[in-house]
């Protein structure tokens, strides 16, 4: 089993890449596969709305040149999936916005019962919603979402002061370990119940 982290900041040591570590060392000693990618400090435009994803296979967005169209294979491939962002504006951060739009409308179907965590540094206020925003791109693609024992949020400005945080560091911990157990009880489970048959998506529009 493998779970791929991305982490969205800018800082690729920063307190986002903290909390992401701490979470990825409790996988790992559950002997499971990780990975760690930085994109924060990467150009990653905005999704055009051009639809040309949907008109031509391969899971490939028509916009070439940046991290989407590698990381979506990985992403795929993983077990689960770890997200990692700062706090702009009671809100991510403008590059994993921009990454996500495009990776979740390009793959969001084959996301489908995988396992998904978003975690969140922040200095003060806005984590909360920030964290409710990265969750949404895992519950529209049928993911399953991994908790811990409070918002998986981390506190601090300049990097390294998010390890003064002992409860932020207890969250992660936890929220790794969890992760651990639902991807092995996932696993274990394969052989025994299936799953159910995914419906065609019916949709609607409220313009006539």
């Amino acid at each position: 089993m493998k779970v791929l982290a991305i982490n969205g900041s800018p800082r690729a040591d920063g307190n986002t890449a903290t909390a992401l570590r701490i979470a990825l060392h409790e996988l790992e000693n559950e002997g499971i596969t990780t990975e760690l990618v930085t994109i924060g400090q990467n150009t990653i435009r905005g999704c055009l709305a051009c639809f040309q994803c949907r008109a031509r296979s391969g899971q490939r967005c028509a916009i070439n040149g940046d991290e989407v169209n590698v990381l979506i294979p990985k992403m795929l491939e993983a077990d689960g999936i770890l997200l990692g962002s700062p706090v702009y504006y009671s809100g991510i951060n403008g590059t994993m916005k921009s990454f996500l739009d495009r990776v979740f409308f390009v793959a969001g179907p084959g996301m489908r019962h995988k396992v998904g965590a978003a975690v969140i540094a922040v200095r003060r206020s806005g984590g909360s919603a920030a964290f409710d925003q990265m969750n949404k791109y895992f519950l529209i693609s049928q993911m399953l979402v991994v908790g811990s024992n409070y918002w998986n949020i981390i506190h601090g400005m300049m990097p390294g002061e998010a390890t003064q945080d002992a409860e932020g560091r207890q969250v992660m911990r936890t929220l790794g370990q969890n992760m651990a157990w639902l991807l092995k009880l996932i696993d274990h489970g394969k052989t025994a119940v299936v799953p159910p048959v995914p419906e065609e998506k019916i949709m609607t529009n409220f313009v006539r």
